[in-house]
């Protein structure tokens, strides 16, 4: 087994599991976050899709996985330097506070470099 499905998979979770929330509730989640409908709508399809291509970037038989890797970083990387320029920005910690109640930027900085990953490592090693 690749030791990378270890990043592969939370990363799926997380960003198909998000994306889903946004979209099954499109109304709620752009009051929440403060953004408008059809841009949550945007980014909720884009880290699905996201989520959907790590895993399918993974598998060394499906067609054309290299650009399915390629084309999941370029998906998450917009996704993830919004969410930490709008919503994070510039508190580190995770943990909520008054200032910053969805938490700070540390995860989705995380999220941001598997992301980058994904988008430029050498064929080689996806």
């Amino acid at each position: 087994m690749n030791p990378l499905w270890f990043i592969r998979l939370p990363f799926a979770i997380t960003f198909a599991g998000h994306g889903a929330g946004k979209l099954l509730m499109p109304e709620a989640s752009s009051d929440m976050l403060g953004v408008s409908v059809w841009l949550l709508i945007v980014v909720g399809v884009a880290e699905v899709l996201a989520g959907i291509g790590v895993v399918v970037g993974g598998f060394s038989a499906a067609p054309h996985r290299i650009l399915v890797n390629r084309l999941t970083g370029l998906a998450a990387v917009p996704v993830l330097v919004g969410a930490i320029a709008m919503l994070h920005w510039p508190r580190w910690s995770f943990v909520a506070s008054e200032s910053h109640p969805l938490g700070g930027m540390e995860f989705q900085v995380l999220l941001l470099g598997v992301a980058l990953y994904l988008l430029l490592a050498p064929k080689s090693s996806l």
